[in-house]
C-alpha cells in the first residue's frame, strides 16, 4: 500500500463511540477503599487519550444518568451522558463482563471480594 492510499485511510477514518461506566471503572467506590469515592486515575488517563484522538466520549452508569452526570462534572470529563446500554458503541469499558460495544474491555475492580450490594442501595 502506497503512502497516498494510507493517507486516504487515515483521513477517512470516522471517530469512534467510546463509553465508560462509572462505578469501579472511572471511580473506585468508597466501599472498596473504606472511605470516599475516589477517581480511578489510570482509567481516566485512558478516557482522556481517546478524547484527544477525536472520539465521541460517552459516560453511563447502571445507576442512571444522574449518577453518570454527577461524576462527569466532578471529574471534569466532557462526554455525552446516556442510559447504559441504550445504544451500541465501538468500545465499552466496564468492571463487569458486558456486551455493550463492538469491543468490551473489562476494568479490574479494586477489592473485588467486597460486596457492593448495600453500597449500591445507599448511593442514590
Amino acid at each position: 500500500m502506497g503512502c497516498q492510499s494510507l493517507t486516504g485511510l487515515i483521513t477517512n477514518q470516522k471517530s469512534m463511540k467510546i463509553a465508560f461506566d462509572v462505578d469501579d471503572t472511572i471511580i473506585i467506590p468508597s466501599v472498596a477503599v473504606n472511605g470516599m469515592n475516589i477517581p480511578n486515575y489510570e482509567t481516566i488517563k485512558i478516557f482522556e487519550w481517546f478524547k484527544a484522538q477525536g472520539n465521541e466520549m460517552i459516560i453511563w452508569s447502571g445507576s442512571g444518568c444522574d449518577w453518570a452526570k454527577t461524576w462527569a462534572e466532578k471529574l471534569g470529563l466532557e462526554a455525552r451522558i446516556i442510559r447504559k446500554g441504550s445504544e451500541m458503541v465501538d468500545i465499552a469499558f466496564d468492571d463487569c463482563d458486558v456486551e455493550l460495544g463492538v469491543v468490551n474491555i473489562k476494568v479490574k475492580r479494586i477489592n473485588n471480594n467486597i460486596s457492593r450490594k448495600e453500597w449500591n442501595k445507599e448511593k442514590h
